[in-house]
């Protein structure tokens, strides 16, 4: 496929406007290594005029009336929507997913933004509260309204470039203060794109910006004061790592996870197995297995177990590998074939310490095959960590209750999902698993992007999730009024 983007380079994002730095960064395609775009870098200047920009305009964008935030958010959700096809290539080109996914991520992205412009509509309205409850507040009303904690420092990940960034990007804009975007560096090419939409809209210069900046300049932007709030998706290395180095911060982390699917007992007709193992097979898989909340692990009762595996290895051998842009494929590359190497050393690692490879297990560049294992050691690296990759592993416990000590046992938790068709059951799952998001019936995979989003443990603090960003973006202020005749 001849290289259409060779001489293209394209811009930045500055305080609204387009901008050029003196260096650029290559884009390539995780399939087949090919150029897909060429991207500007910010100088440390046009850096610090972003900042300062987004810094005086935060008194003027906080008193923005709704209704204009709103027509802009509204705006860049029907273009999205109306550039969705060329949108999803895009996708697909930078980050190697395939086109079916990445179509399903721009449609979440159009959902995201119209979220964004309806919670802009009817967001702080304000609560009024009583306080002559007690003699001493006799006349007097307290009236709570939340305001912008400041200027957000949104930092993206690769595996959903565009939603991800939709997620810091509408919350931010519906709220009234600005953001900085900062793409992840394989990925850039849709935040550029969310750049494209925003400058056809009427908000206010310096309210937003989208920075290719190289991950090894993040620091100073990360200390800088100016920007109070932080919103970063990623590894819980580094997430921790920014949240230690400026603790006066707000910080928002969406980190890892080791995502299980629970299969209780009372799973276990032969539609419920087969529904269980076909949506394992497919969401273990799903962006190359590059989610967080993919299916890592499956612990099944025993009485199920036997009749489970056969499925869900048939279910995943039925994945369908190549390129990304056939709408046949369901597993694409990973984002490098670095990537790709770092799983199929933790899987080699597993299988030499008494693991069983039921299926994959091969790696060709940057792709490597839906695999499944099944008697995976507890101390190895593949049990412990979050794998990033398609890789399952297959757990028998004997009750629900080793069931839900088998998810706990674990650094993260971010979702799980539990089979199960007994309403006491998933009453039982709510309250025993320590995660953010308890899925019944489905895979842990499934988020809804209005719903709150986020984990306990290690894997980050604070919740996503439209309106709920949006309270994380802001905090609350009281007014007493005196004097009233309540």
């Amino acid at each position: 496929m001849p290289d259409t983007n060779e001489a293209v380079t394209h811009a930045f994002w500055l305080a609204g406007r387009k901008a050029t730095g003196e260096s650029t960064l290559e884009v390539t395609s995780p399939w087949d290594g090919r150029r897909v775009g060429v991207v500007s870098v910010p100088t440390d200047a046009q850096v610090e005029e972003a900042v300062a920009a987004a810094d005086a305009v935060r008194e003027e964008f906080a008193a923005t009336p709704a209704h204009v935030r709103a027509a802009a958010l509204d705006h860049v959700s029907r273009r999205l929507a109306e550039r969705s096809e060329e949108i999803a290539r895009l996708i697909s080109d930078e980050n190697g997913k395939p086109i079916k996914w990445a179509r399903g991520e721009v449609g979440r992205a159009v959902s995201v933004f119209r979220f964004g412009a309806e919670e802009a509509r009817r967001f702080n309205s304000g609560d009024a509260q009583r306080l002559d409850t007690d003699a001493g507040g006799t006349g007097r009303l307290a009236l709570t309204r939340r305001f912008p904690r400041g200027t957000v420092l949104g930092i993206a990940p690769f595996n959903f470039p565009l939603n991800l960034s939709a997620h810091k990007v509408a919350p931010a804009l519906a709220v009234g203060t600005p953001i900085i975007l900062k793409p992840a560096p394989a990925t850039p090419l849709s935040g550029l794109i969310l750049g494209e939409l925003l400058a056809e809209t009427e908000l206010p210069a310096g309210s937003w910006s989208v920075l290719t900046v190289p991950n090894d300049r993040m620091p100073a932007l990360v200390q800088d004061e100016r920007l109070p709030v932080i919103s970063f998706t990623g590894s819980e290395k580094v997430g921790y790592a920014i949240k230690e180095s400026v603790p006066l911060k707000h910080c928002t982390l969406e980190l890892g996870g080791n995502g299980a699917a629970v299969v209780l007992s009372d799973y276990a007709s032969a539609a419920d197995l087969d529904w269980a193992a076909t949506r394992i097979g497919t969401f273990s898989n799903y962006q190359g297995g590059q989610s967080c909340i993919s299916v890592q692990r499956v612990i099944a009762d025993a009485s199920v177990y036997e009749e489970l595996v056969p499925k869900i290895v048939a279910a995943v051998e039925a994945q369908v590998t190549g390129d990304p842009i056939d709408d046949a494929t369901d597993v694409g590359p990973l984002i490098s074939e670095d990537a790709a190497k770092r799983v199929e050393s933790w899987v080699d690692e597993a299988v030499r310490a008494g693991a069983k490879l039921l299926t994959g297990g091969k790696r060709e560049g940057s792709n490597y095959a839906p695999t499944v294992l099944a008697d995976v050691p507890a101390d190895v690296t593949l049990s412990c960590e979050e794998v990033f990759g398609p890789v399952l592993t297959l757990h028998k416990v004997a009750d629900e209750a080793e069931a839900f000590a088998a998810v706990n046992d674990s650094k993260y938790g971010l979702q799980a999902g539990v089979f199960t068709r007994e309403v006491r059951t998933a009453f039982r799952a709510h309250r025993a698993l320590e995660v953010g998001g308890v899925i019944i019936g489905d895979v842990p995979s499934y988020r809804a992007d209005q719903m709150p989003y986020g984990g306990a443990k290690k894997s980050g603090v604070g919740r996503e999730g439209v309106r709920y960003a949006m309270e994380d973006y802001t905090y609350e202020r009281v007014m007493v009024l005196t004097g009233l005749d309540l």
